[in-house]
């Protein structure tokens, strides 16, 4: 047996799969967030570790815990985690929505400069990156900077304190602004960019490679053999994508998570020439690109918990029906925490636009849906415009359980979109990663298709016509922020 950590933002997923590929348990822990200021967002790397630890005990229960051979984490990305010479905690974790770091992105994009920094690492600065969490650290606390012995990613705290090893994966590692994507090691220049050293950065590893075993201390926590051994993972989206199939040439996995995704597969390096999308390396040994949009089904979760007070989403799409697709005259703008691809502008905010007297909880509800769709095509548009040919995608994420929103993502992108048999895909992916030496066979034997989605061709042309609007709101707004 095998276990996948998926190390989320508001919860750790855990999941224990057998050699087959069938999901034998799942487990679920949450944990707070802190957002000490606007725009700040933050966790305790502790309580990872605590959720993780309360988890496993939960998910072994009626099993035997001396089959379990190996485990494979998949996590939250660009979280600047700082351990001092004692492997103690130093201060919480900077997350990935965290939009502190705007004034030295700028300083990054536009003194040192957007080329400069695509040929150092395939990639631009946005505010969620890591290397600029490390750059305000130094401005804004340098005590606690010069107390830096180790920097890593969120997973890689998880797979420290199972192992005591100090590693990354190249997949998360490009997430940092620290990574030379094309020659898949750490940037000299943007070490010195930072003043930090290598020694301080954790070993590199393929995501499936092995980091080690677990601890003494480990293993008696969590139950398992200390045999059990960790691979290094990846980060939440090349997790996702392995989980869903998305390996090899050419696929394509869309993630309607907390954040939204789109995540185009390829065999050889490439990176987007305008720097919208992430050029990033794989899980698989590969390359992706991938654009992000920061709020995705956190957007309707906080509509439908924080505004709304609904607890019943099904109840609440209901009155959605087929007529409604396509003819909807309010608009939403999904920037509740600023936005990364394709405007990487952490002080964009969310809007509802074109409210009448006649306009109804339903529009609204509808237009939440539509507007992260809308999102999510700015980031295809941008693949197509670069020559990517996408006619399918695997979708996952909390928002494709819903029937209506895969409706709307497939006509507003003009796509098949194809959901998985099993929906934890980073939590999956990990164990898959955790089970094989090729991820790419693997996928391909254990990832099933239970349903498609396909655009109808009436619906297409209404949805073009919505977005040519919608995509007009955010520059026309933006004077405003």
């Amino acid at each position: 047996m095998y276990i996948g950590i998926d190390l989320g933002t508001s919860a750790v997923k855990l999941l224990l799969m057998d050699k087959a590929g069938q999901i034998l348990n799942i487990v679920s822990r949450e944990y707070p967030i802190s957002f000490p200021h606007p725009g700040w967002s933050e966790q305790d790397p502790a309580d990872w570790w605590n959720a993780v630890c309360d988890g496993i005990p939960e998910l072994l229960k009626g099993f035997d815990a001396s089959l379990v051979k190996g485990i494979g984490a998949g996590g939250q990305m660009h979280g600047l985690v700082v351990l001092d010479k004692d492997d103690s905690i130093i201060r919480p974790c900077i997350l990935w929505n965290d939009g502190r770091t705007q004034t030295l992105v700028d300083h990054l994009n536009n003194v040192v400069g957007k080329e400069t920094l695509s040929k150092y690492t395939a990639n631009i600065a946005f505010a969620g990156f890591t290397a600029p969490k490390l750059l305000w650290m130094r401005q804004n606390e340098p005590a606690l900077f010069a107390r830096i012995a180790k920097i890593m990613l969120p997973k890689d705290y998880i797979n420290y304190k199972l192992t005591g090893t100090h590693c990354t994966d190249y997949s998360d590692a490009s997430g940092m602004l620290l990574l030379d994507v094309k020659h898949k090691c750490w940037s000299q220049e943007m070490m010195n960019i930072c003043g930090i050293l290598e020694s301080q950065l954790p070993k590199l590893y393929e995501s499936w490679e092995p980091v080690g075993t677990l601890t003494a201390e480990a293993a008696q926590t969590l139950g398992l053999p200390q045999s059990v051994v960790v691979c290094a993972g990846a980060g939440d989206n090349a997790a996702a994508a392995v989980g869903s199939g998305a390996v090899g040439e050419g696929k394509c996995n869309i993630s309607l998570g907390t954040s939204g995704t789109v995540f185009i597969t390829s065999e050889k390096f490439g990176v987007d020439e305008k720097n919208a999308l992430h050029s990033f390396a794989h899980a698989d040994g590969g390359y992706h690109l991938m654009g992000c949009i920061l709020s995705a089904a956190s957007c309707n979760k906080w509509w439908m918990d924080d505004i709304l007070c609904a607890e019943d989403y099904p109840a609440q799409q209901k009155p959605i029906t087929p007529d409604k697709l396509g003819s909807n005259d309010v608009y939403y703008l999904p920037y509740l925490m600023g936005e990364r691809s394709p405007h990487n502008d952490p002080a964009a905010r969310g809007a509802f636009l074109g409210l009448r007297m006649d306009t109804t909880r339903a529009d609204m509800n509808q237009a939440v849906l539509e507007g992260v769709a809308f999102a999510i095509r700015d980031c295809v548009e941008i693949a197509r415009a670069q020559g990517i040919t996408v006619t399918h995608s695997t979708l996952c994420g909390g928002g494709a359980k819903s029937p209506l929103w895969r409706q709307i993502m497939a006509n507003v992108l003009d796509m098949t979109l194809q959901l998985p048999q099993t929906e934890q895909g980073p939590g999956y992916g990990g164990a898959i990663l955790a089970a094989v030496a090729s991820v790419a066979d693997c996928a391909k034997a254990l990832v099933k298709i239970k349903s498609e989605t396909k655009p109808d061709p009436e619906l297409i042309q209404k949805y073009n016509a919505k977005y040519s609007v919608w995509k007009q709101i955010y520059p026309t707004l933006k004077p405003l922020e």
